[in-house]
């Protein structure tokens, strides 16, 4: 029945007889035209008088409740609960809006249940922490470093781009504690709005049996475009963890990810 209503949707305003639908389906005659009559039946087909098919008017109402209602994070939030729970951290949804990251959503473990971070909070995006969000976009990804105010040094440019290219070739970013860094309220550190030391170290690669201290570990959800529409950033590590370790939580956030840009027909980053 969905590869009926697929191929309907691949080919909207077009009308198919049941000979053309069992030759392009590759159904046999009886089951080809079961499936029509009950989709008829309820909507999701209508039946023209020369014994075409096209799609129904009860799919455009549901098309119109479903757009209405059509949200990620509806699928996302499942997934971020489990990943809270498996690493007990803080599991958060981060949208870029303008020149702002904004916190639409959270899970937290036990141990994080008085994490403050709240709901809508906006963080002034630095050029430092663009690499998940416009590693795939790399017009935008430059623009950024360009206007970038006060201007980078060639050390610091290097870094980010350097840091871009470990998210192309991973497909999720790590962010290693600056020991330099003194946060005013942990919860806020991933994201903090520092001018001075920033709280977190760009990397380039992982060492599988160095040992580092865990800052965050963020992944992107892509949209039908094949654009990111939001991350999910796993914060609140509390102990020291090796590379492979982190690789490892990376690739299950990496695959949580791509099961919701699933949901949002989302191509992801191939």
């Amino acid at each position: 029945m969905a590869a009926v209503l697929d191929f309907m949707a691949d080919h909207p305003g077009e009308a198919f007889a049941l000979t053309d639908l069992v030759r392009a389906l590759k159904l046999s005659r009886a089951t080809c035209h079961a499936l029509l009559t009950g989709l008829v039946e309820v909507g999701y087909l209508y039946r023209a008088t020369d014994k075409t098919y096209v799609l129904g008017p009860a799919l455009a109402t549901i098309g119109r409740v479903a757009a209405e209602h059509f949200s990620p994070l509806q699928i996302a939030k499942p997934e971020m609960r489990r990943l809270a729970d498996d690493f007990d951290v803080v599991c958060s949804a981060m949208f870029l809006e303008g020149e702002f990251i904004v916190s639409r959503e959270r899970a937290a473990s036990v141990s994080h249940v008085g994490y403050s971070l709240p709901l809508g909070t906006r963080i002034r995006m630095r050029p430092r922490s663009i690499a998940i969000f416009l590693a795939w976009s790399p017009a935008e990804a430059r623009a950024v470093l360009d206007k970038a105010d006060p201007p980078l040094t060639a050390a610091q440019r290097g870094a980010i781009e350097a840091n871009i290219a470990f998210v192309r070739e991973h497909g999720f970013n790590v962010h290693i504690r600056n020991p330099a860094y003194q946060p005013e309220e942990f919860a806020l550190e991933p994201l903090a709005d520092a001018e001075g030391d920033p709280p977190f170290v760009l990397i380039e690669r992982l060492e599988p049996d160095e040992s580092y201290s865990l800052s965050s570990i963020v992944a992107p959800v892509f949209d039908a475009r094949g654009r990111v529409e939001f991350v999910i950033g796993l914060m609140g590590f509390n102990r020291a963890i090796t590379g492979r370790e982190i690789a490892a939580a990376g690739e299950q956030l990496k695959a949580a990810c791509a099961r919701i840009s699933e949901f949002s027909k989302g191509r992801g980053a191939g």
